[in-house]
């Protein structure tokens, strides 16, 4: 396996290496072998070199994206975010069990009934 991998990475190095050979003997001076332009482009100039920056945002901002997105997926939804209510249960359900866990004392309990019964 690791055999395998070493000759394709070798492979991939020699054919990278002859690319980069090949760019530069077919270069864009006015030299004999050349392609015959001067300018980087063909005479474009700089313009379309803005679009490398901008490429790199939007895929680094997709990536980021994804890695959040992927996030939310494994961990079932934003993290702090209020917990959400159990299939079945009522309102009054869940007060009584607040009243039964002492987050609220019985006036209160009293009042939020009255108000759920309303």
């Amino acid at each position: 396996m690791k055999q395998g991998l070493l000759r394709v990475g070798v492979l991939l190095c020699a054919v990278l290496a002859s690319v980069a050979a090949q760019a530069q003997t077919q270069g864009g001076g006015n030299y004999p072998g050349s392609w015959g332009h001067g300018h980087m482009w063909d005479g474009w100039g700089w313009g379309p070199m803005i679009f490398g920056p901008v490429f790199m945002v939007l895929l680094l901002g997709g990536i980021v994206v994804a890695i959040v997105l992927a996030l939310r997926w494994l961990g079932g939804g934003p993290a702090g975010g209020a917990a959400a209510p159990q299939a079945g249960k009522t309102p009054l359900d869940i007060l009584k069990e607040r009243f039964a866990r002492g987050e609220i004392d019985k006036e209160e309990f009293e009042a939020r009934k009255r108000v759920l019964s309303e």
